[in-house]
């Protein structure tokens, strides 16, 4: 049983109910004989993803929704071990996400596109090449967007790249002049809202117009998360249905944040310190993105917060969220702000009682 959010995702361009200017140019490029590379950036749960699946079947036909997953090893020049990597592809087109290598991203890239461009022998009667598509090219090192940068110049004939990322600006200017950007805009809260009236009314489910009002809001404009967060709520609303009153059902790893935010303003020590070591590693493990977990802990802690702190925490969340950008353990930065946040409250803490 698949959640709604899979189960309702529009399967071509027609099926596409947001942004139908932005679809009609997709199809012309589509059908175009001289595809360009593309790069597709907006902010999370936009729709990225499902608009490049949607230019992949204008382009292929349903044989590319026959995806297979696998795990594969790259022997890389210099490197003892073996690098495994989660690839999804079908017969026309390859997926994966190089940031997810590390340090050894530039190698991993080069290898990936060089093998298919090698080997492009299953091809559609339209199209000459395969797609290699490229998730959240935004957190790739520097050197290995200048490896793909290199790359697309080199296999632009057996291959095109499809890039996918939330802010274009992380991209080196080399990269952006080589592909044709698609810029796909957050939804507005109307839009998701009938979004979810859509979804609701094929499965035969009663959403209250005041409901889909509060998760829209709740979904700072996230379709995906709207999507995923109608479904919970429909299952703690139970048989009796949604109602307007009923609270919006929040995700798990939100409601763990919110504690942890509570145990840092509690209690500042380095038992307390370890113990949220362990918790950012539960989250990091159970695949948050750590800019995510950084931008949830700010907002629950300046919650908690008192006024005379807020510009202070300010600054040093966003410190701590270049740091993770440019580093490669996240663990440590994270651990870090927390430190800083509880020496800026128990400095505050003291002087309040002083002044006292």
């Amino acid at each position: 049983m698949s959640l709604w959010l899979d189960k309702h995702r529009p399967p071509n361009l027609d099926k596409l109910t947001l942004h139908e200017g932005l679809n009609a140019r997709l199809r012309k490029v589509a059908n175009s004989p001289q595809f360009p590379h593309l790069l597709f950036y907006g902010p999370p749960g936009s729709g990225k993803r499902t608009r490049i699946m949607c230019v992949l079947r204008e382009m292929f036909g349903g044989s590319v929704e026959k995806l297979k997953v696998e795990h594969r090893e790259f022997k890389l020049d210099g490197v003892s071990e073996p690098v495994e990597m989660t690839v999804v592809c079908s017969d026309h087109h390859v997926e994966l996400n190089p940031s997810d290598a590390g340090t050894k991203d530039s190698k991993i890239v080069q290898e990936v596109i060089k093998g298919i461009a090698e080997n492009h022998a299953i091809s559609s009667a339209q199209r000459s090449f395969k797609v290699v598509v490229l998730n959240e090219v935004d957190r790739l090192s520097t050197s290995a967007q200048a490896a793909l940068r290199r790359t697309m110049e080199k296999y632009s004939a057996g291959c095109r790249l499809i890039l996918s990322c939330n802010s274009a600006c992380r991209v080196i200017e080399p990269v952006r002049r080589r592909c044709m950007a698609v810029r796909v805009p957050a939804p507005s809260e109307a839009d998701i809202e009938g979004v979810l009236q859509s979804v609701c009314q094929a499965e035969r489910v009663n959403l209250p117009p005041e409901f889909a009002q509060k998760i829209a809001a709740a979904s700072e404009r996230n379709l995906r998360r709207a999507l995923l967060m109608l479904e919970a709520s429909k299952v703690q609303a139970g048989p009796s249905g949604m109602q307007p009153q009923q609270p919006v059902a929040r995700a798990d790893w939100q409601t763990f944040i919110e504690q942890l935010a509570g145990d840092i303003v509690a209690r500042q020590s380095p038992d307390q310190l370890l113990a949220c070591r362990s918790k950012f590693y539960e989250l990091l493990t159970n695949c948050i993105p750590p800019e995510v977990i950084l931008k949830q802990l700010s907002i629950e802690l300046l919650a908690k917060t008192d006024q005379a702190l807020v510009q202070s925490v300010c600054r040093e969340a966003a410190f701590y969220e270049h740091r993770i950008r440019k580093g490669q353990k996240p663990i440590f930065h994270l651990e870090a702000f927390a430190a800083k946040y509880m020496t800026l409250h128990s400095q505050w803490t003291l002087s309040m009682a002083q002044g006292m």
